[in-house]
């Protein structure tokens, strides 16, 4: 979508945040493997910009990406995970 369309952007705004409480069970019991698969599935080589500035687009992944709240709710696990690795 394009900076131009306020529309869009706001409704990709208050959208992510609600999809990602709706998840939120997933994520705390889950969250450090789902936000890795995502992050390299938005990652990728061959994946567009989630951000291109000299065109003006912006890409919906990028207020998931960013999110504070995909985060914190995957810290708990994050956490976990690292306690895990150092005691193996």
């Amino acid at each position: 979508m394009r900076y131009e369309e306020k529309a869009k952007l706001i409704a990709a705004r208050t959208l992510v945040p609600v999809a990602i409480v709706v998840a939120a069970p997933v994520l705390l019991v889950a969250g450090v493997s789902v936000r890795r698969r995502y992050l390299r599935y938005v990652c990728r080589d061959d994946a567009p910009l989630i951000l291109e500035k000299e065109q003006g687009r912006i890409s919906v992944h990028w207020f998931v990406v960013t999110s504070p709240l995909l985060r914190w709710l995957c810290r708990p696990t994050e956490a976990l995970a690292r306690l895990i690795s150092r005691r193996g």
